[in-house]
C-alpha cells in the first residue's frame, strides 16, 4: 500500500482571500483523508501565519513553505530562518527547485546547507531534482540527478538522508503544460531510488519520490498508478480547488 504525499506549490501566486478560500475549499470538498495520504499546501511566506491557524486541527492536512535560509537569524534581509517556519508549525519546505536554481542562482552548496538547517529542526525537506531539456536530449539525465543528489546530501548521515522528500522534477515539464510521459516518469524515479540504495544504502528504498512535472488532473491517475511515484509536487493545478480535489480524490482511490 503506497502512502501518497499530494503537495500543491503555489509560487508566487493568490491574495489573501484567495489563499483562505482556497484551502477552506479543497478541506471541505477532500476531507476526510486516508491516514496513508498527507496533503501539503505551500503557500507563499505571507499568509502562513493566517493558513498555520486555519490548518491547526486538520487530520493529515499540512502547511509547508516554499524556501528558506540556512541561518538561524542575522543580517539577510529579504530571508526566512527555518527557525520563524519551526514556529508557525510548518511540516515541510520545498528546497532547491529549479526556478530558485536558474532564476536565483542557488546552487547545490547552499542547498545542502539549507537541508542541514531543515533536519536539524526536524522540518522535512523536499528537495527538487531534474535536468533540463537540452540535458535530456543529450541523454545526462541520470548523470544530472546522480550530481545533484550527491553534492546535496554531502556530510548527511543515512538516518539524515533517510527523513527527506524527493521531488523528481524534469524543468521541461515545469509549468509548460507538458509532462513527461508515465514511463519517462517511472525510469527516472527507478534510476533515483536504485541510485540510493546502491551508492548510499538499502534503507533508502523507502525514500518518498514525488513527481513533479505539470501534474493535474488529467494525467495524475496514470502517473501516481506508476510503482515508484509516491505523489506529486503540483504547481498549476493546485492553484484550482476542483484539480487539486481530483488529485487528491485519484490518489484516495489508489491507496
Amino acid at each position: 500500500m503506497k502512502n501518497f504525499l499530494i503537495a500543491g506549490n503555489w509560487k508566487m501566486n493568490t491574495t489573501f482571500k484567495e489563499a483562505i478560500d482556497l484551502v477552506e475549499n479543497v478541506i471541505k470538498q477532500s476531507d476526510p483523508l486516508p491516514k496513508n495520504i498527507e496533503v501539503l499546501f505551500c503557500p507563499p511566506f505571507v499568509w502562513l501565519q493566517q493558513l498555520s491557524k486555519l490548518l491547526k486541527n486538520t487530520n493529515n492536512y499540512l502547511l509547508g513553505a516554499q524556501n528558506c535560509y540556512y541561518k538561524d537569524n542575522g543580517a539577510f534581509t529579504g530571508e526566512i530562518s527555518v527557525l520563524m517556519l519551526k514556529e508557525l508549525g510548518i511540516s515541510y519546505v520545498i528546497i532547491g527547485h529549479s526556478e530558485r536554481r536558474a532564476i536565483f542562482g542557488e546552487n547545490d552548496e547552499l542547498i545542502n546547507l539549507k537541508l542541514k538547517s531543515l533536519l536539524k529542526y526536524n522540518i522535512i525537506p523536499i528537495l527538487c531534482i531534474g535536468e533540463t531539456l537540452e540535458q535530456r536530449n543529450s541523454n545526462q539525465t541520470n548523470s544530472v540527478l546522480e550530481l545533484q543528489i550527491n553534492n546535496a546530501f554531502k556530510d548527511l548521515s543515512i538516518e539524515e538522508i533517510s527523513k527527506i522528500v524527493i521531488a523528481y522534477e524534469p524543468v521541461w515539464a515545469i509549468g509548460t503544460g507538458i509532462s513527461a510521459t508515465n514511463e519517462q516518469a517511472e525510469d527516472a524515479h527507478i534510476f533515483i531510488r536504485n541510485f540510493l540504495i546502491s551508492n548510499y544504502d538499502k534503507s533508502l528504498s523507502k525514500i518518498k519520490i514525488l513527481y513533479g512535472g505539470s501534474l493535474n488532473d488529467k494525467n495524475a491517475s496514470s502517473l501516481l498508478k506508476m510503482p515508484n511515484i509516491d505523489g506529486g509536487l503540483i504547481g498549476g493545478a493546485s492553484l484550482k480547488v476542483n484539480s487539486f480535489v481530483e488529485i487528491i480524490n485519484i490518489a484516495k482511490s489508489l491507496v
